[in-house]
């Protein structure tokens, strides 16, 4: 992957967008530290990411929530203590504390009824909001998302999309989604870059309803009006 350049404004909802092999996944995961980048430089806000200070990148990284496909979720531990557990590593809040701020975490996602339940207890829809609780624990600027609508049905999609949007309005998050889901892409996105399947370059990035309509590339039109390369729907 190369030709990456973006800049990521406070508070927007920014889609990373493409086909299959795209690279969006590392892009995301060299956005986070999962992967290190074989050129270029990661600054969050004037802080140099790729830095070789282990202590400022973990200081940043303290400061982003991840939510990763399959929730990613302790099976021997409650809802309850899946969202306490980064509040118990990373503060030294009393634990009557902890305890209040992850339900009032998994109240945020409508999940206040399901504390003591496990994660095999509960829906695929459900799992995603309880990893998007966890992810809101230590109240961060940033909240990643890597393909949140994957394995959810249209209707829980629609829903978890409905919840991103009210966090987003409520708390002034910065999120970045990884997806290539159309709906996903056109209700929340503030704006998006496309890479490039074939070159894994960036090709365009800006409004996807304005590129949709405008793009120079015929590629990021016929993806943002799902058509196939040939022209077919």
């Amino acid at each position: 992957m190369s030709g990456i350049e973006l800049k990521i404004r406070p508070g927007e909802i920014f889609f990373i967008m493409g086909g299959s092999g795209s690279g969006k996944s590392t892009l995301l995961k060299t956005l986070i530290g999962l992967i290190e980048p074989v050129s270029g430089e990661i600054f969050y806000g004037d802080k140099k990411f790729t830095d070789d200070d282990p202590e400022t990148s973990s200081a940043i990284l303290r400061n982003t929530g991840v939510l990763y496909q399959g929730g990613a979720l302790f099976s021997s531990m409650t809802l309850l203590e899946n969202v306490a557990l980064p509040l118990r590593i990373h503060t030294k809040l009393p634990e009557r504390d902890i305890l209040e701020l992850a339900e009032y975490k998994l109240n945020l996602v409508e999940l206040g009824t399901a504390l003591q339940k496990f994660p095999h207890e509960i829906s695929g829809g459900m799992m995603k909001r309880a990893g998007l609780a966890r992810a809101l624990a230590l109240d961060p600027e940033i909240l990643f998302f890597d393909e949140p609508s994957a394995g959810l049905d249209p209707l829980t999609s629609a829903q978890l999309d409905e919840t991103i949007l009210e966090l987003n309005r409520s708390l002034g998050t910065t999120t970045l989604i990884v997806s290539h889901e159309l709906e996903s892409i056109f209700t929340l996105a503030h704006r998006a870059v496309f890479l490039d399947a074939a070159s894994r370059r960036q090709m365009e990035v800006g409004d996807p309803r304005e590129l949709k309509l405008n793009s120079t590339h015929e590629e990021i039109r016929d993806f943002l009006s799902r058509k196939k390369p040939n022209g077919d729907a």
